[in-house]
């Protein structure tokens, strides 16, 4: 069936529980995950509350240390439950073609990541990376909410 799972996040409480079950979804059928955490360039102008007080430097330090645990801590949960496991860190304007991208890099056949479920104008505004992959990509995609 798979062979390789992309896991896209952005380290929320809900993409965390989408990692856990894609860690899951992998073990059960034998694949290999690989795990995508994408650091949007730092903007002057942001509506991102991790870079509103940050200088560029600040933020990029920030956002290093954070991801790079973020990864660390989903390769040593996947190694626990004996995935395969390969991480990517990759910097993007755009996330959800970071996600369709690598994902095409790395032969991934399943691209699993969370909905954030944002509703009505909120939706329609701030928009969704995930509705952007499904509309976007051609390679399968697992939505957990």
């Amino acid at each position: 069936m798979y062979k390789n799972i992309l896991i896209a996040t952005d380290g929320s409480e809900l993409a965390d529980k989408a990692v856990r079950h894609g860690i899951s979804l992998a073990k059960a059928i034998g694949a290999r995950i690989t795990v995508l955490t994408v650091k949007v360039p730092f903007h002057v102008f942001t509506l991102n509350t991790e870079a509103v007080e940050d200088t560029r430097a600040e933020y990029n330090q920030q956002m290093a240390q954070s991801r790079t645990k973020l990864l660390r801590d989903i390769s040593n949960a996947a190694e626990a439950a004996g995935v395969p496991c390969e991480t990517v860190l990759s910097e993007h304007e755009h996330p959800y073609l970071a996600i369709i991208d690598l994902a095409k890099a790395k032969s991934c056949d399943l691209i699993t990541m969370a909905s954030h479920g944002r509703r009505g104008v909120s939706a329609m505004v701030l928009g969704s990376e995930t509705i952007k992959v499904l509309t976007h990509s051609k390679i399968p995609v697992l939505v957990h909410r």
